[in-house]
């Protein structure tokens, strides 16, 4: 982990699978379970995007020998489809072939609004042919409650964020307080018609607007869970899991953490406020 600065190495679990695996293990003897992600995107040719195929087989090998609790994410530009949908199509598949061999799940993570359809497209059209396969959605664009919508009507599985990229204001609410509202208000239509949502936050008020919504419709916390990034709000993690949530930790690991890290510390001003306290909390 020489690569790594002090806090990326807080916020990432190593350089390599078998780093992130032992990082895993940490987790589930907490009862945490685990999403890993091999950190990269925009893939340059071809042979880029099957070797990040390659990692995700092998890691997907890696946590059935290791009999951790945990599912992986990968970015479809990280598999190519910068390059052309086929090439990302033909990654996705022969991962997706091999996370069904180990009786394990694939989240689509969600990138900037230029991706979004090309992504939900791919999601469906996997989730059809393999059924082992979610994606993620953004409450700051405006389009999220019909793709919201469209994917709980396929019976898609839904992690829910507030989003991570720069984003123009006809697509995106540019206002803190909206893409709150845009939160709640989707997380309630998740709950209502979304197959195993998640909710990523790591915002206390939008977390017991989840719980609140639940207890009213009668949503037993066996039907979500919530869902936080390694090395934020650890004791957080704790406090849920052990009033009966299920807990997922985003664990990425790699050398390409810098878009990572640096997206996390902008993406909203209080995520500033969570490293720092975290820092100094644990």
């Amino acid at each position: 982990m020489r690569a790594l600065t002090f806090l990326a190495r807080r916020f990432v679990a190593g350089e390599t699978a078998k780093e992130a695996i032992e990082a895993v293990k940490k987790l589930n003897k907490k009862g945490l379970r685990a999403s890993l992600d091999f950190l990269g995107e925009d893939t340059e040719n071809e042979a880029q995007a099957a070797a990040a195929a390659d990692e995700y087989c092998r890691l997907l090998a890696g946590i059935k020998s290791a009999g951790v609790d945990a599912n992986v994410s990968l970015k479809l530009t990280q598999f190519g489809l910068n390059l052309g949908a086929d090439v990302a199509r033909r990654c996705l598949y022969r991962v997706l072939e091999e996370a069904k061999r180990h009786g394990n799940f694939v989240r689509v993570d969600m990138e900037g609004s230029v991706w979004t359809t090309a992504t939900i497209d791919m999601v469906l059209e996997a989730h059809a042919k393999y059924g082992n396969v979610g994606t993620v959605l953004q409450a700051m664009l405006r389009r999220t409650p019909a793709d919201a919508a469209r994917l709980s009507k396929a019976g898609v599985r839904v992690r829910l964020c507030k989003g991570a990229y720069k984003e123009p204001a006809e697509l995106a609410y540019p206002r803190k307080e909206d893409v709150n509202a845009a939160y709640d208000a989707v997380a309630k239509d998740l709950l209502a018609s979304g197959t195993f949502p998640a909710f990523a936050t790591h915002d206390d008020p939008r977390i017991a607007e989840v719980q609140a919504e639940a207890r009213r419709k009668g949503i037993s916390a066996d039907k979500y869970e919530f869902q936080m990034l390694y090395g934020l709000r650890a004791k957080r993690w704790a406090e849920l899991a052990a009033a009966g949530y299920g807990f997922r930790v985003y664990v990425p690991y790699g050398t390409h953490w810098f878009p990572y890290f640096s997206r996390r510390l902008r993406e909203r001003k209080e995520n500033i406020f969570f490293i720092v306290r975290s820092i100094f909390k644990g």
